[in-house]
C-alpha cells in the first residue's frame, strides 16, 4: 500500500506512525515485544470488513480490562507485536498468509492488517496471536472479482444497536446465516448513558454519563462490543460499515451539534468530540486506513464492487449535511425542506455517486443509506407531515439524485437503509410532489436490532403509513435484521424478525418476503 505524504503528515493525535504499525504498512515485527502475564487481551473480539477481491481488512483490539473507565483497556502504555494468520482452513493447516503488526496506545491498542494477494470469491479463516494468547478464529470471504459475473450474493443488513433497549439476540441468528457479508447502516452504539435499561440489569455508574471525549466512547465501545452475539456475526462474515449520528450525538449536521443545553455549542467544541468519537469508531472495527479519521474529518463514502452483479455505494449522509430545516424535528408546514442548497450529502460527496451512477456497469446497485430516502408521510389526506432529519427535510436533494439514477441508466437502483427501528419495502418516486412521477428505484428500510424495546408487529404509526403513502407497501415494527438474496434476475428481501429483545434467547422468523425484479422497479411479495 502506498501512502502519500500529505496523507502520512496529516494525521492528528494519534499520529501516523501509530496508524501504519496498526496496518502493517511499516513491518515492525522484530522491534516491540509482546506482553506477558498480562491475562486475555482479546475480550472484545475479532472482526473483518470491507472485502475486495484480492483481500479483506483484518481487526481485534487488545483490552485485557476492557471496562477500565480511562478507556485504555488495562493495556500498557506501550507497543505490542501482534502476530495475525490467514488459511483455507479454520483448523489452519493450510496458512496462507503469517505477519504482525503493532498495537500502539495512540489507537487503543487497535490492529488493521489489510491483507492482500488472496484469492477472489473465496472463503478464509483469520486469528491473531499476542505472547501465548490466540484470538478467536474468524471466517471472512473475498468479493468476487470485478468482471466476473457471479451467480448470487447474500448478505444481510442492521442497525441500531441499543444495548440499553435489550439483547443482540439478532446477531446470533445472523452468525448462523449463510452470508457473503454484512452491512451494517449506523448506530452501531448509543452516546447516551446507560443507568436505566429494558434488561433490568444494574449498570457500573461509569457507564452513566453521556459519552464526551475520547476515554468514554471507548468504554461505550466496549459495552457493546463484549456482547457475545456481536461478537459472533462480526467472526462469521466480513463487514462494511458505516455511521449515522449515535456514534456521535443524536441528529447531529456537519460542525453543528444538536441544539440542547450540551457543552458542545460552540462548533469548535462540537468538532473536538466529533474527532474523538471517530476515533473510538475506527480502533472498534474493521475499517481500512483510508477510513482512519483525521482530527474531526473522515473519508467515509466509498464504493465495493461485488463482481458485476452488484455495486455497494456506501453514503455519508451525517459529516457533509447543512443544518436540519426549521429546526429539525417534524412538520407539516415547513417550506425550507424544498430549498435547493439543503443538502445531506455535500457538493463533491453528490458528484462522486452521481459519476458512480453514470459509470457502473453492476446490474444491482445497492445504496447504502443511513435514514429513510422515501417520502413517509404520517398523515392520510392532502396535508404533507414528515420527520425533517431525513431525506424528507433535503427534497430537492433526494429529486435531484433520484432524476440522475433513472437519467444515467441505472439499471436496478436498491437504497437499503436503517435508523427508523421499523421495516419498510417501498418505492422510489423521482418527485413525491407529482402524483403522476415515475418509480425510479426500490427502497428496503431495516428494523433495529434493539432500539425501541420489543416492538410489535403493527402500530398506528404503521397504519397511517400505510394509508398516507401508496408507494409503501410494507411496514412491521418488530426487532431483527433484513436477509437479502440477489441474483441475476431479482432482488429479494426477507425480514428477519423476533418477538423480543427485553429478554435473552429469542427465536426467529421471517416475517414477510418481498421482491424486486430485473429492470422492473416496483415491490412486491414473494
Amino acid at each position: 500500500m502506498s501512502v502519500s505524504r500529505r496523507r502520512f503528515l496529516g494525521y492528528g493525535g494519534a499520529g501516523s506512525a501509530a496508524v501504519l504499525l496498526g496496518t502493517g504498512v511499516w513491518d515492525a515485527s522484530t522491534t516491540y515485544a509482546s506482553p506477558s502475564g498480562t491475562g486475555n487481551p482479546f475480550t472484545l473480539g475479532v472482526g473483518s470488513g470491507d472485502p475486495q477481491y484480492d483481500g479483506v481488512v483484518l481487526w481485534t483490539r487488545l483490552a485485557t480490562d476492557p471496562y477500565a473507565v480511562d478507556g485504555k483497556g488495562g493495556m500498557p502504555a506501550r507497543p505490542v507485536r501482534v502476530e495475525y494468520e490467514v488459511a483455507y482452513d479454520e483448523n489452519f493447516r493450510h496458512v496462507v498468509r503469517r505477519s504482525s503488526v503493532v498495537a500502539t496506545p495512540e489507537l487503543g491498542h487497535s490492529v488493521h492488517p489489510e491483507v492482500r494477494g488472496l484469492l477472489p470469491d473465496h472463503v478464509y479463516y483469520y486469528r491473531f496471536r499476542t505472547g501465548r494468547e490466540v484470538s478467536p478464529t474468524g471466517r471472512t470471504r473475498t468479493a468476487p472479482h470485478p468482471l466476473t459475473n457471479p451467480r448470487d450474493l447474500r448478505f444481510a443488513f442492521a442497525s441500531c444497536n441499543a444495548w440499553q433497549d435489550g439483547y443482540f439476540t439478532a446477531y446470533d441468528h445472523m452468525a448462523n446465516e449463510d452470508l457473503d457479508l454484512v452491512v451494517h447502516l449506523g448506530d452501531y452504539i448509543y452516546e447516551s448513558g446507560v443507568k436505566t435499561n429494558k434488561r433490568g440489569i444494574t449498570t457500573d455508574p461509569r457507564f452513566h454519563t453521556e459519552t464526551f471525549d475520547l476515554a468514554r466512547y471507548r468504554l461505550q465501545y466496549s459495552l457493546y462490543k463484549t456482547e457475545a452475539p456481536l461478537q459472533a456475526a462480526h467472526a462469521a462474515h466480513p463487514w462494511i460499515h458505516t455511521f449515522d449520528d449515535h456514534e456521535v450525538e443524536n441528529n447531529w449536521a456537519g460542525d453543528l451539534s444538536q441544539a440542547d443545553t450540551e457543552p458542545d455549542q460552540d462548533p469548535a467544541v462540537f468538532r473536538a468530540r466529533r474527532a474523538d468519537a471517530f476515533q473510538a469508531m475506527y480502533e472498534n472495527l474493521p475499517l481500512r486506513h483510508a477510513q482512519m479519521p483525521s482530527g474531526p474529518d473522515i473519508r467515509y463514502h466509498r464504493r465495493l464492487p461485488y463482481g458485476r452483479l452488484a455495486d455497494f455505494t456506501i453514503l455519508d449522509t451525517r459529516q457533509h449535511r447543512t443544518d436540519q430545516p426549521c429546526g429539525d424535528g417534524d412538520s407539516s408546514t415547513c417550506d425550507d425542506r424544498f430549498n435547493p442548497d439543503n443538502t445531506m450529502l455535500g457538493g463533491k460527496q453528490r458528484a462522486w455517486l452521481l459519476d458512480g451512477f453514470r459509470q457502473s456497469k453492476a446490474r444491482w446497485q445497492v445504496i447504502g443509506n443511513q435514514t429513510p430516502m422515501g417520502q413517509t408521510d404520517w398523515t392520510p389526506g392532502p396535508e404533507t407531515h414528515v420527520w425533517l432529519d431525513p431525506w424528507d427535510g433535503y427534497v430537492a436533494e433526494r429529486n435531484k439524485v433520484l432524476g440522475a439514477a433513472q437519467d444515467s441508466g441505472v439499471r436496478n437502483l436498491v437504497v437499503i437503509t436503517g435508523d427508523r427501528h421499523q421495516n419498510y419495502a417501498l418505492e422510489l418516486k423521482r418527485d413525491y410532489a407529482n402524483p403522476a412521477s415515475a418509480t425510479v428505484g426500490t427502497e428496503f428500510v431495516g428494523t433495529s436490532i434493539t432500539s425501541g424495546g420489543n416492538g410489535t408487529d403493527m402500530t398506528d404509526q404503521g397504519r397511517q403509513f400505510l394509508e398516507a403513502n401508496p408507494h409503501l407497501k410494507f411496514f412491521n415494527s418488530q426487532r431483527g435484521y433484513v436477509r437479502v438474496t440477489v441474483d441475476q434476475k431479482q432482488w429479494k428481501s426477507d425480514f428477519r424478525v423476533v418477538p423480543y429483545v427485553e429478554t435473552p434467547d429469542a427465536p426467529i422468523t421471517t416475517r414477510a418476503t418481498y421482491v424486486v425484479e430485473d429492470r422492473r422497479p416496483h415491490v412486491h411479495s414473494a
